[in-house]
């Protein structure tokens, strides 16, 4: 079921299959839920490395968008 709800998210396509399941589990389905939560509390969450933060930072920033507490307001 999570494939079903991350396939119609905007998260990038370079996300590894335990990253999404993180994110499914932890709630946030899109990039605008993710600027909600702090890269900390994403490190926190089993299946999300260094990696797919990294990979979540640049397509939020691509939107103009960032992580609670990032260097851009959201």
């Amino acid at each position: 079921m999570d494939k079903i709800i991350l396939r119609n998210s905007d998260f990038p396509s370079g996300l590894s299959q335990p990253a999404l399941r993180a994110l499914a589990g932890a709630g946030l389905t899109s990039l605008q839920t993710l600027t909600r939560v702090s890269e900390a509390e994403l490190k926190q969450l089993h299946g999300m490395g260094p990696k797919g933060i990294d990979t979540l930072r640049r397509a939020l920033a691509a939107q103009g968008l960032s992580f609670r507490n990032g260097k851009k307001n959201a």
